[in-house]
């Protein structure tokens, strides 16, 4: 790799990194108001937190990230396609944990949390998700 292109990954990953904090953001604070706050399930709140962060992920990444102006429809379809799988595994890890390891049973009281291995696995879950969606991302929908 040439010098000027690792510079322009490096940049891109940079980037990435901020709509991710941002996405991440988004999703664990509507996680929390939805599940915590109002109640509705783990997997309800987890849904409608990674839409929200969804729609703010496609637009940044388009515009900002990876600068594309290919065919909208057929990006937004790959991008969707993309959030399908990796949604998928995300939630398969947060199965996983919060069924099969000693993490379902983490009581934090001095946080005011009513799930608080609910909001953990979350966040475990979330890195595994957006590793995956980057390299998807990367490869196939913006490439």
């Amino acid at each position: 790799m040439s010098k000027a292109a690792a510079k322009k990954t490096t940049i891109q990953l940079l980037k990435y990194g901020v709509i991710g904090i941002s996405n991440t953001l988004i999703t664990l604070i509507v996680f929390y108001i939805v599940n915590t706050i109002l109640g509705f399930s783990y997997v309800i709140a987890n849904i409608i937190g990674y839409v929200l962060g969804l729609a703010n992920s496609f637009i940044w990444n388009r515009t900002w990230v990876f600068k594309t102006k290919n065919n909208l429809l057929r990006e937004a379809c790959l991008f969707c396609a993309g959030f399908a799988v990796c949604y998928l595994l995300q939630l398969g890890v947060s199965y996983l944990l919060l069924h099969h390891t000693a993490i379902s049973t983490i009581e934090i009281s001095w946080l005011p949390m009513k799930n608080p291995a609910e909001n953990i696995v979350m966040c475990i879950s979330m890195v595994v998700y957006t590793l995956a969606n980057y390299c998807y991302n990367r490869f196939i929908t913006f490439k």
